[in-house]
């Protein structure tokens, strides 16, 4: 059982940002102050999820909460590893995604800096709720505020498009979750009496079979609007209107993230994968996951901004998240619970290189970076190292969840599986590396730096013309992760392989 000690720990996991979003407020007006208050509140949050990572590690599941909303369910804390992981991500790249957003915001002069501050805090906060929620009642009302509190985010610039693309954004994430997420939630209720997260699911004792189990899943699937599951993807490109750090929590800390694990914790603890298996209803689902790993790389191959680029990778590189949960197998789970720590290192480390390049030499467009990288040695050496990991090559730690997920494939005979991870590395490779080898080896406009250029930290002569330092500390960092996560996997599949799938 969890002691007084591991409570409060969970408790203040929670609170800690949220009070860092009310000391963001207080001393908004004192800029350095302010983002000192911001820098704390995410080293002692990543300080305190670290503390029950450990405990977790050594066996021990700390839990909070318990408050009784109606019908015996209740507003309840668990951690166990899976959320463990998603915790340790939301928190561990908060420090850096603040990094970064101190040299990204001030040199782009951006408006309305200490709103973002604070709705990004509330957002973590919101990740942190749901990635340590004991029942689907706790995960879904922390969702539905990690929406709510990102919205102000995506329309920051406060521009006629940024407005209307917070509406697709917000509206679409709203319908999902209200017209299917929110029936299947209560189907569950109705069906199992119960809708805690249970090793082994719930639902094998609650009747369900054939068709149904089938349509339970898909109002799940497609409900989870944040996973970005073809056809419900298009509220994700039309989130890349607000500035880089925001598509970074987007894509790498919070948003999509909560969407894809939402689907693994649904399925581990609420189906159970021997059900679920057994059921045969995840078939089609897979085929539209594989799916969409496809098309979604086709479609990035043919965007010429590079932050559409990035996105349309995005929702490729979710899609092996879901596969991997829906394949239904141990080491399907063990993959999509590293591609989540993996992705996430990767493609925070891409957008903050796309920052650091519009902040530098305002270039948005991949046809723009010809030669770009003699001027930026040091963003795009990082952009090439998060475009190996994401390709999954060695020694980068992209290779252990396709790995993983290559198995998983084989273990459940899904060979189109297998054949849609295959196809999609290589379109990877084709939408990817071209961009910092035209970079490195293309010849650069004639118009690139020249003066009245916004620029970072310059060196002596004008060859060197990179983004503010604390661009690059935060690029720098992410970086590091990419190759750590290769050498030092130990730790993240201790915690996978602690998952009780039955």
């Amino acid at each position: 059982m969890s002691g007084p000690a591991s409570e409060t720990l969970v408790l203040l996991a929670l609170g800690l940002p949220a009070l860092g979003a009310v000391g963001i407020a207080i001393t908004g007006r004192i800029a350095n102050l302010r983002e000192a208050v911001t820098l704390s509140a995410a080293g002692a949050t990543f300080a305190v999820v670290t503390t029950l990572l450990l405990r977790v590690l050594d066996g021990e599941r700390p839990a909070a909460g318990g408050w009784e909303v109606f019908g015996g369910i209740e507003i309840a804390f668990a951690v166990e590893p899976l959320g463990m992981i998603f915790g340790m991500v939301a928190s561990g790249l908060w420090i850096v995604n603040s990094i970064y957003s101190i040299g990204y915001m001030r040199a782009n002069d951006e408006p309305r800096q200490t709103p973002f501050y604070i709705c990004f805090a509330v957002a973590i906060s919101s990740a942190i709720g749901i990635a340590f929620s004991g029942n689907l009642l706790t995960l879904f009302l922390f969702y539905e505020i990690l929406t709510i509190s990102t919205y102000p985010l995506v329309t920051h610039r406060g521009t006629d498009e940024a407005r209307t693309k917070g509406r697709v954004y917000l509206l679409l994430l709203m319908a999902t979750s209200m017209v299917l997420l929110l029936p299947a939630v209560i189907w569950t209720w109705v069906a199992a009496g119960t809708l805690d997260f249970t090793p082994g699911g719930i639902l094998a004792a609650a009747g369900l079979s054939g068709g149904a189990v089938g349509l339970l899943l898909a109002l799940y699937i497609f409900g989870i609007g944040k996973a970005a599951v073809m056809p419900v993807h298009f509220w994700l490109p039309a989130a890349m209107v607000a500035p880089t750090p925001v598509s970074a929590l987007l894509h790498a800390v919070a948003v999509v993230k909560a969407g894809v694990f939402t689907v693994v914790k649904v399925i581990v603890y609420i189906f159970g994968i021997d059900f679920l298996a057994a059921s045969g209803a995840n078939q089609w689902l897979i085929y539209v996951a594989g799916t969409t790993i496809i098309l979604a790389s086709l479609i990035a191959m043919t965007k010429d901004n590079l932050k559409a680029r990035l996105a349309y990778s995005t929702i490729s590189q979710l899609g092996y998240v879901v596969v991997g949960a829906l394949l239904a197998t141990p080491y399907g789970i063990i993959g999509s619970g590293m591609h989540i720590a993996m992705h996430a290192v990767g493609k925070i480390t891409l957008f903050f290189c796309a920052g650091a390049i519009y902040t530098a030499a305002r270039k948005t467009k991949v046809s723009e970076l010809a030669g770009l990288g003699r001027r930026m040695p040091f963003t795009f050496a990082a952009f090439l190292i998060a475009s190996l990991s994401i390709i999954g090559l060695p020694p980068l730690g992209g290779l252990w969840s396709k790995w993983y997920l290559a198995l998983g494939a084989l273990d459940a005979g899904q060979f189109f599986v297998l054949a849609a991870l295959m196809l999609s590395s290589l379109l990877n490779v084709a939408y990817l590396l071209p961009i910092p080898f035209r970079a490195f080896f293309g010849n650069e406009a004639p118009d690139a730096g020249q003066p009245g250029e916004p620029a970072g930290a310059e060196a002596p002569g004008g060859t060197i013309r990179e983004a503010p330092l604390a661009c690059l500390i935060a690029i720098g960092l992410t970086a590091l992760g990419c190759v750590a996560l290769f050498f030092f996997p130990g730790p993240l599949l201790d915690l996978l392989t602690q998952i009780p799938l039955r």
